[in-house]
């Protein structure tokens, strides 16, 4: 068994307390991997020594910025291979997966090198708008927010922490990050990565612990930024509780795709079945309730449970598996309760619903009822819902019957019913003639109602990054 040792400060490894945190193969259920855990103690070092690093990391230049960035991208590239193992054993994402989720690490720390010398640095802002403010000038520039706390999730282990530290790095923050405890290990690998740059001491730390430990991230006035990847329930409290610091969010989701008769079903139908099952449905954005046009409802349900029973499940090491395991067996056992309580009240499993191991065949039902937990609340597993609707703003209005707000799709080839669902569906992206499960890293995502506060996209994590600051001159 491999034992990894957390960096919990820039260029110096510490072992951390006996508090070992063990890494389980999610397929195979073995132990992988042993990575020390820290406490209250060490927790605190790393914030002193981020409050430390604060001066030399808002004194980097754009260019030394850019060459730390571009650097780990080198190297991210050179490990690519250990990165993708990494993501099979510790999160069991099948090869193909794993591989996509290692290029998208490199691409989002390639954008933030890229974003360094584009951002706009300010403004210039005419003052003298009335008699009294004759002669003066205003100026605007953008610096570093300071000392970031992040908390990432299990199931993007690389790419969300990418998220919340290649921006970091672009705006001149230095940050502390808590990775899930189901997932430590990619974190730990980028940390390596982290530590081989020109970032100051003590500019990083990356720091599996206890939830318990970790919310001082939450509740320290010295984090000047929070930034929070997980459940609806978890995130809102910590909002409720940050006091005064910045608090971006990334919460759950309940995504709809709307089909609509004009729909191309040769390109939307693999696409769904992609959105729905890719990494076993542990995605915020995945497709979780298929709305079909009543015109075309029969076969798009016939169409959709063949495609689903050629999805194959089973061990993610495999070349041709799509749904690998639940990250644990208590989420199994959650997912089997919501579908047998869905079928209890009259729903119909039209595929599926058979497990092996912490597998879940992919599943489709129909007739859910909207009060039960399957509907209404985020799945996070396999299983996707299929119901009809009259026309489209009955569509969109069932696309909207959820507190969740995270990504919508629509099937349409009518751009006035593009416009229309870009005005009237609660979300924060409503993505045209594709699955809600679609992201490119640069783009702004985020969601509204229970799915989050705040947007993520290398550029928009800048603007939250950093704070505006004002000079006013006067003649």
């Amino acid at each position: 068994m491999q034992h990894f040792y957390p960096l919990y400060l820039a260029n110096k490894a510490h072992e951390g307390s006996d508090d070992a945190l063990e890494v389980i193969n999610k397929y195979s259920q073995e132990p992988v991997a042993e990575v020390a855990r820290a406490d209250e103690a060490l927790l605190e070092e790393a914030i002193a020594a981020g409050i430390k690093a604060v001066p030399e990391m808002q004194a980097l230049k754009p260019y030394q910025k850019q060459r730390i960035l571009l650097d780990c991208v080198a190297k991210f590239t050179q490990r690519f291979d250990e990165f993708t193992e990494a993501l099979i054993a510790e999160g069991g994402k099948p090869e193909a997966a794993a591989k996509a989720e290692v290029k998208r690490l490199i691409a989002t720390f390639q954008f933030a090198a890229d974003a360094v010398t584009t951002m706009p640095e300010g403004e210039v802002i005419p003052l003298d708008v009335t008699e009294a403010s004759a002669g003066y000038r205003g100026f605007t520039k953008r610096v570093p927010i300071g000392l970031c706390g992040f908390i990432s999730p299990f199931n993007f282990p690389l790419n969300l922490v990418a998220h919340k530290i290649a921006p970091a790095i672009a705006a001149g923050c230095p940050f502390i990050l808590k990775p899930a405890s189901y997932t430590p290990i990619g974190a730990l690998l980028i940390a390596e990565v982290l530590a081989q740059t020109e970032l100051p001491e003590g500019a990083f730390s990356i720091m599996p612990m206890s939830s318990k430990i970790a919310d001082k991230l939450v509740t320290d006035e010295r984090i000047k930024l929070l930034s929070f990847t997980g459940s609806d329930k978890v995130g809102w409290d910590m909002k409720a509780r940050a006091g005064k610091k910045k608090v971006v969010l990334e919460l759950g989701g309940n995504a709809a795709v709307m089909v609509e008769p004009d729909a191309d079903l040769d390109k939307a139908l693999p696409r769904i079945i992609t959105g729905g099952y890719s990494q076993a449905g542990q995605v915020c954005i995945s497709v979780q309730r298929v709305l079909i046009h009543q015109d075309i409802y029969a076969s798009v349900k016939d169409k959709l449970v063949e495609l689903a029973k050629q999805v194959k499940s089973g061990d993610p090491s495999e070349a041709d598996v799509v749904v690998g395991p639940m990250i644990d067996k208590g989420e199994l056992e959650r997912i089997q309760q919501w579908v047998k309580e869905a079928v209890d009240a009259g729903a119909t499993i039209l595929c599926g619903g058979e497990t092996k191991g912490l597998v879940m065949e992919a599943t489709i039902l129909e007739n859910v009822s909207h009060e039960a937990k399957l509907y209404k609340d985020e799945a996070f597993g396999p299983v996707m819902i299929l119901e009809s609707y009259e026309d489209f703003e009955k569509g969109m209005a069932l696309a909207n019957d959820t507190r969740f707000g995270l990504q919508v799709g629509v099937y349409s080839s009518n751009i006035n019913k593009a416009l229309q669902a870009w005005d009237t569906l609660e979300a924060g992206g409503v993505i045209i003639n594709d699955v809600p499960t679609f992201r490119v890293d640069n783009m702004p995502y985020g969601g509204v109602k229970d799915s989050g506060f705040g947007r993520e996209g290398v550029k928009y994590a800048l603007e939250d990054m950093t704070e505006l600051r004002l000079m006013v001159v006067k003649d």
